[in-house]
């Protein structure tokens, strides 16, 4: 159930603390054996041999990928994007759904293998051809590289999706986490392009959409609880968009934040949008710091629409295509999904939400793990199969 494996994810997050630029917490991968990758970086790094997020994704390549026999997998490049085709081999008389995905991983871990099991999942289950991309990430590559790299590669696609057999007006985006982010911006940039086929809907799992406010409930509530922790989080939003770690303090408190900004768009980022049940009495209520203009000057790019999809203006959110949205109540993102929710029904968009009570951040890409798949995991895969199939 949920609550003792909310017990559970506490009292790992209390072990093997130490210092790192990573942030002190040390669960914040998804099992036991990335557990102990995670503290050999940390040693590694301390050593200066490596950084800690290049050694987890070095020994990420070990991992053992499920082959799908009713599923072909292409490694394709889109030119210096790599990408890995999903096409079910089963014959078609017409053409196909197609699925662009974009894999989580906080712009640190993740990749075309850890997620090539549910992308394999989705391809046949759905009947689709996906394409999952394998952006570019920290420490070597920072903003806006994430969004380019997943932009260019979905435009590249879509001009192409006679190639592949995909049916044009059936194309769908899904991302989970930072990809759920992708998706939102994505989403957003192709609005008015008339050279390219319409996305038929976005499939949005615990996306970040805001890196402003992080006083909202489920932040006090989550924050040290894996696979996310609050400050890894707040780590890797700093590296990727090259803010010095000494602002992470201001960022936190909202010391940062102008007050005509809080002002004008407290209406779409504020815990007063939430429903009544996602906020609690005994957390603290949101209380800005007194304003710095030198942490604002030095983090002011947070406040930018392509790093904060939920402050787009309502003439775009208008345009977008329908959504679905999945939450998980043992996520510090919980709260980001359901403003998001908000600010898209707010403009009309059709919005279908699936939360997981017993759903905790990065379960996704425990999906088919056999003995570190939880039943969450299976749970969120189906709901994503069962929207997709729908519509």
């Amino acid at each position: 159930g949920a609550r003792p494996l909310l017990v559970l994810f506490r009292a790992l997050s209390t072990q093997g603390r130490g210092h790192s630029i990573w942030g002190q917490n040390r669960g914040v991968l998804q099992t036991p054996t990335a557990l102990l990758h995670s503290q050999q970086g940390h040693i590694f790094e301390k050593l200066r041999i490596c950084s800690m997020p290049r050694f987890v994704r070095f020994m990420q390549k070990t991992l053992t990928i499920k082959k799908n026999p009713e599923v072909v997998v292409t490694d394709l490049r889109f030119g210096t994007i790599p990408v890995r085709l999903f096409q079910p081999k089963a014959l078609t008389s017409s053409p196909r759904r197609g699925i662009l995905f974009y894999h989580g991983g906080g712009t640190v871990f993740g990749s075309l293998d850890s997620y090539h099991n549910l992308c394999s999942f989705l391809a046949r289950e759905t009947d689709s051809v996906v394409l999952s991309v394998g952006y570019r990430l920290l420490p070597e590559h920072h903003y806006p590289v994430v969004f380019t790299d997943c932009l260019n590669a979905s435009i590249h696609f879509l001009k192409a999706l006679k190639t592949y057999g995909v049916d044009p007006s059936k194309v769908v985006a899904c991302g989970e986490s930072i990809g759920g982010g992708m998706v939102a911006l994505i989403m957003q940039a192709l609005v008015g392009r008339t050279d390219l086929p319409q996305i038929r809907a976005q499939v949005l799992i615990y996306p970040t959409v805001q890196a402003i406010n992080f006083q909202l409930p489920s932040f006090q509530q989550n924050q040290n609880v894996p696979f996310l922790p609050l400050d890894f989080m707040i780590t890797c939003a700093c590296k990727y968009l090259a803010i010095d770690l000494s602002w992470k303090e201001a960022m936190l408190k909202g010391a940062c934040i102008p007050p005509g900004f809080w002002k004008k768009y407290r209406k779409w980022l504020s815990s007063d949008n939430l429903p009544r049940r996602f906020r609690s009495k005994l957390q603290q209520p949101e209380t800005l710091a007194p304003f710095n203009e030198a942490a604002y000057l030095e983090t002011k790019h947070i406040f930018d629409v392509e790093n904060a999809p939920i402050i787009a203006d309502d003439e775009v959110i208008a345009q977008l295509p329908e959504a679905f949205l999945v939450s998980c109540e043992m996520d510090i993102l919980r709260d980001d999904t359901l403003l998001y929710k908000k600010r898209l029904e707010d403009q009309g968009v059709r919005v279908t939400w699936y939360h997981m009570e017993d759903g905790f951040h990065g379960c996704a890409v425990l999906f088919d793990q056999k003995l570190f798949s939880f039943p969450c995991s299976v749970s969120l895969a189906n709901a994503v199969v069962s929207y997709i199939k729908g519509i």
